[in-house]
Order: structure tokens, then C-alpha cells, then sequence
């Protein structure tokens, strides 16, 4: 498969097969060249508040040296439980500097999700907005985490607009539950609590020492999403981050080469930058010296149309359910989108029907692509300058392989359905601290089984089909969900569904199909008679319910499992 690359052909003029990471020596020598590079320009912009590379640049030293300072083992890992706000980039960024690993939380975690990763991770330090440290509070103990740095959402959101901010957050919205660090039951460990205001100010006087971190070296332990069990820490090096970044660079030239200066990209951060979807696109912009539109909270749809409408954007990565979101609300049409150049569904699987009401009301193509947290979020994509939504997922990007092997790990015949296998400098080189798990995810010719089922055609393109855990066996007929839940989107009323498969005495399993309408007037005959019409005999759903919304991860990724769990309605 490797010397028969034929998605080249595909490839849009200009970009390359390969990339080299090799030109840098580190990721932290990546950072330093770049905020050298772009210390005059714009970095973000968050809630109108502006900071620029150079703030960036100096905060994130600041921070490095005090974290040196608290003695921390080589390679310690450091935990970041932050929403979309400045503080995030200056705490990876300045983890990374120090010498440390960054392990990314998510801020929603519960308490038991929470002490899981840490755990898990073994992390020692963790830097948290104050909204969230009565999840930690009430697990911390159980952790082996000594140092908390707390910040506050203003922190960073100047002066006086901070400390509106934060007296607003904490006293007016009621967004900080109260919490203690104290703890009457054994162990009774001491913390060390420091603000981050102070963390910033004893840094600035410190000098950050060199801590000989290499490519090799484990940047982040970037755990799984859960969607389907217990998460796991994939163990990304910085040669994997640095790649993936110059692959996403490589790939979304052509689309954004109008704008003519790159810095002059404005991408979209709507997606959670804990998430490697998102991380990867914060990444692109240090490199690229383009900026950032923060938005903390993408649930407040409202809010976030009025932020697209502040200023001309040209890179939106989402994922389908927040295109969905986007396009439901009543001020969406009074976006301008004619500066947008590429429109990035990624996450999960996006839908016909979604894709096609994007275009017809944006005029954007969106554009699907596929990754994992494994492979750094970069995989496949199709190419940005496509007219129209294919429904595959496109062909790999540079120095990356892709193969569809069966269950013993040979390449199956082109057309035949198998497991989408990848192999590239951006894939994980395993799962921490755990080796069996790691060595059953690689094939025998180093090929990361993804657990996805696709098909590759003869031109190298690779349509997923389905996860392998969410497949349904109807009488022994194989359905996979996705293919279910893209035909029901098409069907007029519908805003969203899910199909999961359900226990039944008589085939095995049965269909299950979970349904958000568009049109309150939709009814469950006219679902059934699209599905009749639409489907095949053993794909048709045995079961509908209605829903008002359904279960997903905070990045909008559908919970198929929470959904299979559910009782009944």
C-alpha cells in the first residue's frame, strides 16, 4: 500500500507528499520560533479582549519557570481544566516549555471522570479555572496531584474588564460553586495553592532552564473520549504534534491562499481547545501567525452568532451538531459568510442533510474530514477546494498511510469493507502505561487499527462505514449506524438522530432509532414511511423515539452508548 499512493492524484496543486518535523528540534523550539516570528501580531481575541503573540510569549515563559521552580520530576505531568479563555494557550504552551507533559481535562468532567485521568495520568500539578474546583476539591485527595494554580475567567481579559468579569461570573451568574480544599478524611495530604495572577508575577522574575526535551519527548497525554468505555491516555510525542501541525498547515493552504497573508486568517475556536480537533487548530495558528475568535461557551449559540459578526472569519472547524445548532437559530442568516474559505466538519461523522442546508444557506462546501486523538486529530480530509460534500472522508494527508486490513491485519481486496488502519509521523506511539492495550492497537507492519470500518476505492479515497463497536447484527445481517442516521437526516422534519442497536429475543438485536425534530408537527408514521421507502428490510428501525435533544460529549459527539443504556421512554 505504501508505494502505491494514489490519492496524489487527488492531492490540490501545491501540496506536498511529505513534511519534516526534523526542522525543529523540539517543540519548544518550535514555540520559540514562532512567537519570535510573530511577536508584533494579534494572537487572539476573546470576549473583544485582544492579546498578541508577544504577551503570549512572555506569559508562557513566566509560567515555565515558576512550574521549574516547584521541582517538579522531569517529564512530570501537568494537568490543564480550562474552557476556551487566553489562560489556555499560555498554560500548554508554558507546560511544554517547562519540560513537562500536558494532560488536557475536560472541564465538564464529574468528579469520578476527573479522578480517573488524573489518576491515571499520574499528573502532579494542574492548572484549573475556579468554576470547576469543586469537581477537584471533592477528589483531589484521592489524587496524586500536589500543586493547584487557579485562575479566574478575567485573569486575562484586562484590568478592569477582568475583575467585571470575574465579580460577574462569581457573584452574578453563580458560576463558582463553593468548594474546600480541606479534607477530614485520611489522606491528608497537603496542597500547595497558588493564584495565578501570583504564579505570573513570581515567574516573570525567575529564568526558565534549559530541560533537554527532544521530538521523542511526550508532549501530551491525550486522553480518549469515553464515548465507548473507560478513556485512555494516548501518549503523543512532540515529533507527532509538530507533524500533525505542519500536515493541517500543508492541507488548508490552497483554501485560504485568497486572503493572501496568512496572519490575516481569522480561524474560529468554537471547539474546546482541550480537544485535540481544536488543540491541533491552535497549533496551526501559532504556526501559521494567524488568530484566534475565543469562545468559551459555544452552547450560547446566540452569543456565538454575535461574536461571527464582529469581524470577517475565514477557518470554522465544527463538528455536525454544531453546524446543526448554528443553522437553527433564528439570527443565523444575518451572519455574513463571504469571507469564509473553509467550512471543517470533523468529531463524528456529518450528515448529508446538515451538509447540504450548510451550503445552500452559506454557499461553503462543507468539508469532512477524519482523525483521532491518537493521530493527533489529523488522518484524512478531502481536499478544501471540493465544490460539493462527497460523504467520504477523503484521502490521507501528507505522511500519512492509510490501509483497510481485516481482522488478522492483511490488506483487503480495493472495494471490500475492513478496519481503517493508519500508519504516519502523526500516529500515537502508544498507550500510557498500558502495553497490552498498545500492542493490540498496532498491526504487525505498524498500522494503528483505528476501530473504524471503511472502504477504500480503487482512487484511494476511504469512505467510513462505521465504528466497530457500534455495529448492529440484525439477524445476521450487519447495519452500521451511520449509514442509518445519514439517510433519516434527510428526511424533512428531522434536526438530528441517532441508531443504536437494542437487545431482541428473536434477531439478535433490533433497531433503535433516537429522533430530534425540526418540524414539532413530525410524526412517527412519517419517519416510518421514510425509513420504508429509504431502507432495506432489516435496516428499517423497529423502534422510534422522539427526543428533545440527545446525550453528547462536550464537543458535541453523539453518546451512542448513553443512548443504548437509556431505558425506554
Amino acid at each position: 500500500m505504501a508505494t502505491e499512493k494514489i490519492w496524489f492524484q487527488h492531492y490540490p496543486q501545491g501540496v506536498p507528499h511529505e513534511v519534516n518535523p526534523e526542522q525543529y528540534a523540539s517543540l519548544p523550539a518550535f514555540f520559540d520560533e514562532c512567537f519570535a516570528r510573530h511577536a508584533s501580531l494579534p494572537f487572539s481575541v476573546c470576549m473583544e479582549q485582544w492579546m498578541g503573540f508577544g504577551e503570549v510569549d512572555a506569559r508562557s515563559k513566566a509560567l515555565a519557570a515558576w512550574l521549574q521552580s516547584l521541582g517538579l520530576a522531569p517529564g512530570a505531568r501537568v494537568a490543564i481544566m480550562l474552557p476556551n479563555v487566553p489562560q489556555f494557550t499560555i498554560s500548554m504552551t508554558g507546560v511544554l516549555r517547562a519540560g513537562f507533559t500536558c494532560v488536557n481535562v475536560n472541564p465538564l468532567y464529574t468528579p469520578r471522570e476527573l479522578e480517573h485521568q488524573l489518576n491515571d495520568s499520574g499528573a502532579t500539578a494542574i492548572v484549573i479555572l475556579e468554576n470547576f474546583c469543586a469537581t477537584l476539591a471533592q477528589v483531589v485527595h484521592k489524587t496524586a496531584i500536589q500543586h493547584i494554580v487557579m485562575t479566574k475567567m478575567g485573569d486575562e481579559l484586562g484590568a478592569l474588564y477582568g475583575a467585571w468579569i470575574n465579580f460577574a461570573v462569581k457573584n452574578l451568574a453563580k458560576m463558582v460553586p463553593a468548594y474546600s480544599w480541606q479534607n477530614e478524611a485520611p489522606p491528608h495530604k497537603p496542597l500547595s495553592i497558588h493564584r495565578w495572577q501570583d504564579a505570573q508575577s513570581k515567574g516573570r522574575t525567575l529564568k526558565l532552564k534549559p530541560h533537554g526535551t527532544t521530538l521523542d519527548s511526550i508532549a501530551f497525554l491525550q486522553y480518549t473520549g469515553g464515548t465507548t468505555g473507560l478513556s485512555k491516555g494516548a501518549m503523543l510525542t512532540q515529533r507527532n504534534i509538530v507533524a500533525a501541525t505542519l500536515q493541517a498547515e500543508a492541507w488548508f493552504s490552497p483554501a485560504l491562499v485568497r486572503i493572501g497573508d496568512p496572519t490575516k486568517i481569522n480561524s474560529v475556536a468554537a471547539l474546546p481547545l482541550y480537544h485535540i480537533f481544536a488543540l491541533t487548530l491552535c497549533l496551526l495558528a501559532i504556526r501559521q501567525g494567524s488568530h484566534l475568535t475565543l469562545i468559551p461557551n459555544p452552547r450560547d449559540i446566540g452569543k456565538f452568532i454575535k461574536t461571527l459578526k464582529k469581524r470577517p472569519f475565514h477557518l470554522l472547524p465544527a463538528v455536525n451538531t454544531l453546524f446543526n445548532a448554528l443553522m437553527a437559530h433564528p439570527d443565523f442568516k444575518t451572519i455574513d459568510f463571504r469571507s469564509l474559505c473553509v467550512s471543517q466538519a470533523g468529531g463524528m461523522a456529518a450528515s448529508e442533510g446538515t451538509a447540504k442546508e450548510w451550503q445552500a444557506l452559506t454557499g461553503s462546501t462543507m468539508i469532512e474530514g477524519w482523525g483521532m486523538s491518537e493521530t493527533c486529530a489529523v488522518g484524512t480530509n478531502n481536499p478544501v477546494n471540493s465544490t460539493a460534500f462527497s460523504g467520504n472522508i477523503g484521502v490521507p494527508l501528507p505522511s500519512i498511510d492509510i490501509a483497510i486490513k481485516d481482522e488478522a491485519g492483511e490488506d483487503v481486496p480495493v472495494g471490500q469493507t475492513g478496519e481503517v488502519c493508519i500508519r504516519g509521523l502523526n500516529v500515537m506511539v502508544g498507550y500510557y502505561q498500558q502495553p497490552e492495550e498498545t500492542q493490540k492497537s498496532f498491526t504487525a507492519d505498524g498500522y494503528m487499527r483505528t476501530g473504524d470500518i471503511g472502504v477504500m476505492n480503487e482512487q484511494g479515497i476511504t469512505r467510513l462505514v462505521d465504528r466497530k463497536k457500534d455495529m448492529i447484527l440484525v439477524s445476521g445481517f450487519n447495519v452500521f449506524p451511520n449509514e442509518l442516521e445519514q439517510v433519516v437526516s434527510l428526511c424533512p422534519g428531522v434536526l438530528e438522530c441517532a441508531a443504536v442497536g437494542v437487545p431482541d429475543a428473536s434477531q439478535g438485536e433490533s433497531i433503535k432509532l433516537f429522533v430530534v425534530r425540526k418540524d414539532p408537527q413530525l410524526t412517527l408514521e412519517q419517519v416510518q414511511q421514510y425509513c420504508r421507502q429509504n431502507l432495506t428490510g432489516y435496516k428499517q428501525p423497529k423502534h422510534i423515539e422522539f427526543r428533545d435533544q440527545l446525550p453528547k460529549t462536550n464537543v458535541g459527539k453523539i453518546l451512542r452508548r448513553e443512548l443504548r443504556d437509556a431505558p425506554a421512554a
